[in-house]
């Protein structure tokens, strides 16, 4: 099993900036990719951002790209989400999730390809 600790989060105005992180207890086969979601209310959960800890490579949702940086700290097990320009439609709660599979295509950005989950913290913008 692994824990993902989040923190990070709040409310904000638009324009404003936040960042979030998550930590992971260790790492094994099914956290290979760490990626973000959101879900805003009355809405489905959806993918917002994702890397691996070996890989160079980082993927967004088109509507975060330019705005939202994805980054990682190997020797923390500790993934980053770096918010700028936060707009209102930006307000969800905001999840971290580990994958066995790499979050380049849209496939592996499906929420039944994750294996685990950290409970969420919502990110309120305000206009």
């Amino acid at each position: 099993q692994v824990q993902l600790v989040e923190s990070g989060g709040g409310l904000v105005q638009a324009g404003g900036s936040l960042r979030r992180s998550c930590a992971a207890s260790r790492r094994t086969s099914r956290t290979y990719a760490m990626n973000w979601f959101r879900q805003a209310p009355g809405k489905e959960r959806e993918f917002v951002a994702g890397l691996t800890w070996s890989g160079g490579s980082t993927y967004y949702a088109d509507s975060v790209k330019g705005r939202f940086t994805i980054s990682r700290d190997n020797a923390k097990n500790t993934v980053y989400l770096q918010m700028n320009s936060l707009k209102p439609e930006d307000t969800a709660v905001y999840y971290c999730a580990t994958s066995r599979y790499y979050s380049g295509s849209y496939y592996y950005q499906l929420t039944s390809n994750m294996d685990y989950w950290g409970k969420g913290t919502l990110v309120t913008v305000s206009s």
